[in-house]
């Protein structure tokens, strides 16, 4: 065989390698129904804490075991065990994202992305100023 060849059947043997192991890592959107339906598989599910159900952390207990229940946006509950510690103020958050797999009844999460609420509202002017707007013209 020619260099040539040898160096082409490298770069695609490189390229298939790259695009199977860029399938077998991705993760995509979904409710906990489909999740359900794939329990081997890596799920972003995204949602809202479940107002009424209690967060269970004990720190003393165990520090890298939080669980909480969460509505996502198809309405479906379902209980969230967390491998990691409880973020900070994460009962005044809006909406949140949990990255893991179904497991015996309960969303096995390793990761979660917050979407925590704004401190400040677009209406609300600190005491002592004055509400005006630049147009430009003195």
């Amino acid at each position: 065989m020619k260099k040539i060849h040898i160096l082409a059947l490298i770069v695609v043997v490189a390229a298939i390698g790259v695009v199977m192991s860029l399938s077998m890592n991705s993760s995509t959107y979904a409710g906990f129904t489909e999740a359900g339906e794939h329990p081997g598989r890596e799920y972003h599910v995204i949602g809202t804490l479940s107002p009424d159900r209690p967060l269970e952390y004990d720190a003393m207990k165990d520090a890298n075991s939080f669980s909480f229940y969460m509505l996502d946006n198809e309405g479906k509950e379902m209980l969230v065990k967390y491998s990691d510690t409880k973020p900070q103020d994460f009962e005044k958050l809006d909406q949140l994202v949990v990255i893991g797999k179904m497991k015996d009844g309960y969303f096995a999460a390793h990761k979660m992305n917050l979407k925590c609420p704004s401190k400040y509202n677009s209406d609300q002017v600190p005491e002592g100023f004055e509400s005006t707007s630049y147009t430009g013209q003195e």
